[in-house]
């Protein structure tokens, strides 16, 4: 049978799903709440902007309130791991336990498939020098791909890498190295088996099929309900593999196939998702968030059309540079263009946008309240209102905390 959802429960589910519905913490965040966002949400996708804060400490802001970023730094790259870098949906913090859900891929890169053309084509055509780079890896590291001995000095236009950096990146998607800590926000890498716990490199190897179909469970428990295509851009994985696992997983009786008022394809349901009737809380998510990360997505759940502005010259971008949407019980009502100024400790909006029939002044006390929280998180002193938009203007009448 077909579960049939209207476009609201579906926006519930959703949001429920990833965490956002949840009741924050009454005291600081700990190691405990960042495990359980991720398991919530799977994985966090990494990003090097820093106009705000770097994107991968923002999802966890937005579903726990203030916590210390720290917690998020020594779980990925601190001693004891919580999190591994991977290929997860782009470059992404994934739960370490997870890393054999992922073998099949960097097997897959080893022989060439599924990475970056110049990867691939640089593995078959200087695999003696890559090799030389994990032997020097092996006995000197953590190294960054600048320390290598040969090799570590970028030349030529490509991305402008070295070779260094490019077997190094090799190395990287087959598995053999991952990293071990950041130098500011360069990888210093090691020895994969030398920086996952032991339990987690010493795990038996599972089949690709049944990976794959794991990868597709989490992808499913993260989004509530999802279409086809959804649950294959979780984990990023091929049409064909998406395709069997999920109907693998509706024969066993795991995915439930659904249909949402609106989607004009076939969805699938989790069977153990929440169906809230209602969600309430608001959150200033990352460009990069997990619920809005797919687009098209983001504009059948929630009617919100994003695009990310950035590469955009100045003059043509609309809605401006970084430019956050923020969620309010089961809509998104406005985006906002944000900027950290550090040198003067203010938290800069930009600009603010109202969506179409909002209202800018029942949405902004809980709006200013958000910023605020930011500014403080961030360890700024004040919100500073930059823009002219209705939303602003409504922003400037309402007292901040």
């Amino acid at each position: 049978m077909t579960v049939s959802l209207s476009r609201a429960e579906a926006r519930r589910i959703a949001i429920a799903a990833q965490g956002l519905a949840d009741r924050r913490p009454a005291g600081e965040p700990g190691r405990a709440h960042l495990k359980r966002v991720f398991e919530r949400v799977g994985l966090i996708q990494i990003d090097s902007v820093n106009a705000v804060a770097r994107s991968h400490y923002l999802p966890p802001f937005a579903r726990l309130g203030a916590y210390p970023q720290t917690l998020l730094e020594e779980a990925a790259w601190g001693r004891k791991k919580q999190l591994f870098e991977y290929w997860g949906h782009e470059a992404s913090l994934i739960p370490v336990e997870l890393q054999p859900l992922f073998r099949w891929r960097m097997a897959r890169a080893e022989a060439g498939e599924g990475t970056w053309g110049n990867v691939a084509r640089f593995g078959a055509e200087r695999r003696d020098f890559i090799e030389a780079v994990a032997r020097e890896i092996e006995s000197r590291g953590p190294i960054a791909a600048g320390d290598l001995s040969e090799g570590g000095k970028a030349a030529g236009a490509w991305w402008g890498w070295s070779d260094g950096k490019r077997a190094m990146e090799w190395l990287f998607w087959s598995g053999r190295i991952t990293t071990a800590t950041r130098r500011g926000f360069e990888r210093v890498y090691d020895l994969t088996e030398r920086v996952l716990p032991a339990g987690v490199a010493s795990a038996p190897t599972p089949a690709p099929a049944d990976a794959q179909r794991e990868l597709i469970r989490i992808a499913a428990r993260a989004m509530g309900v999802a279409t086809e295509g959804d649950l294959r851009d979780y984990f990023r994985m091929d049409v064909a593999d998406a395709r069997a696992r999920i109907a693998e997983l509706v024969e066993a009786g795991e995915l439930e196939p659904a249909s949402v008022q609106g989607w004009g394809r076939p969805a699938f349901l989790a069977p153990d998702a929440r169906r809230p009737r209602k969600v309430a809380g608001s959150a200033l998510l990352s460009p990069f968030d997990s619920l809005v990360w797919r687009r098209e997505r983001a504009e059948r759940l929630f009617d919100f059309r994003y695009r990310l502005e950035i590469y955009t010259p100045a003059e043509k971008r609309t809605h401006g540079y970084y430019v956050l949407p923020w969620l309010q019980g089961d809509r998104i009502p406005a985006r906002l263009d944000l900027k950290s100024d550090r040198a003067a400790g203010l938290l800069r909006v930009k600009a603010a946008h109202a969506e179409e029939g909002v209202n800018p002044d029942a949405v902004a006390p809980a709006l200013a309240a958000d910023l605020s929280a930011m500014a403080r998180w961030l360890g700024l002193k004040d919100v500073a209102l930059d823009g002219g938009e209705p939303l602003d203007e409504a922003l400037r009448r309402t007292p901040f905390e």
